[in-house]
């Protein structure tokens, strides 16, 4: 019992949980002493292809933050910003493509390959 609450104060103290979505991704996330949470700025900017599909479909990152999108499906995948900010080349299966967004906006994108695939990067 002793050693179980041990446990619960260390990770009270620490004020981290790892989340496992189910593509793999890790997801890790500080507890503020006033209970808010904080994610990480990593796993908050990657963006998952896969099945046709960005997973997730949008997404909010502060101004300055990098973007990476990795394609997990079994065939090429593009993006492509639709106001020609950012466009990748053909990204096979594990490929990765990465933006870094300095101006605030909403992107939307899509793959040219497959153009119904879109999604946005809303930057504040």
């Amino acid at each position: 019992m002793e050693r179980q609450l041990k446990r619960k104060s260390l990770a009270s103290i620490m004020g981290i949980v790892v989340l496992v979505g189910a593509g793999g991704f890790i997801a890790v996330r500080h507890a503020r002493a006033d209970g808010a949470k904080s994610a990480d700025p990593a796993a908050a900017s990657q963006v998952k292809i896969d099945n046709f599909t960005f997973t997730a479909q949008s997404i909010t990152v502060p101004v300055g933050t990098e973007v990476t999108w990795v394609n997990r499906d079994d065939i090429p995948h593009t993006v492509v910003s639709q106001d020609g900010a950012f466009k990748s080349k053909a990204l096979d299966t594990d490929d990765k493509f990465s933006f870094k967004f300095s101006q605030p906006g909403t992107y939307h994108y899509f793959c040219s390959i497959h153009p119904k695939m879109t999604a946005e990067v809303v930057v504040k």
